[in-house]
């Protein structure tokens, strides 16, 4: 069983920075994609980054392309997600994700989708202040 652990998440300024992980176990995660999705209080799930584990293809929003970076860490078995420039609209509870049959794809409108993804981790608070 896949079991996601998201820390990192915190208070900071507009135009700060804030780097979550989401360390992942129960799994060998060559052939996963991960990841990163955020919900403000009321509105929906919104996709936010993605990375194929095998090849480290990376997909972003447009909203958060040119200021938030995914990567993983292979011998860790986590994923990140440095975010830079925060705006006040960034704040919201940030999730990772993992979808078991990532490496079977290449389009960003995959990753894009929240039914992609088999396990979710429970989440971690980001808050932007003005």
């Amino acid at each position: 069983q896949v079991q996601l652990v998201e820390s990192g998440g915190g208070l900071v300024q507009t135009g700060g920075s804030l780097r979550l992980s989401c360390a992942a176990s129960g799994r060998t995660f060559s052939n996963y994609a991960m990841g990163w999705f955020r919900q403000a209080p009321g509105k929906e799930r919104e996709f936010v980054a993605a990375i194929r584990w095998d090849t480290g293809s990376t997909f972003y929003s447009d909203s958060v392309k040119g200021r938030f970076t995914i990567s993983r860490d292979n011998a860790e078995n986590t994923v990140y997600l440095q975010m830079n420039s925060l705006k006040p609209e960034d704040t919201a509870v940030y999730y990772c994700a993992a979808d078991h049959r990532g490496n079977q794809y290449y389009r960003r409108s995959y990753f894009m989708t929240g039914t992609t993804y088999d396990s979710w981790g429970q989440g971690t608070q980001v808050t932007v202040s003005s």
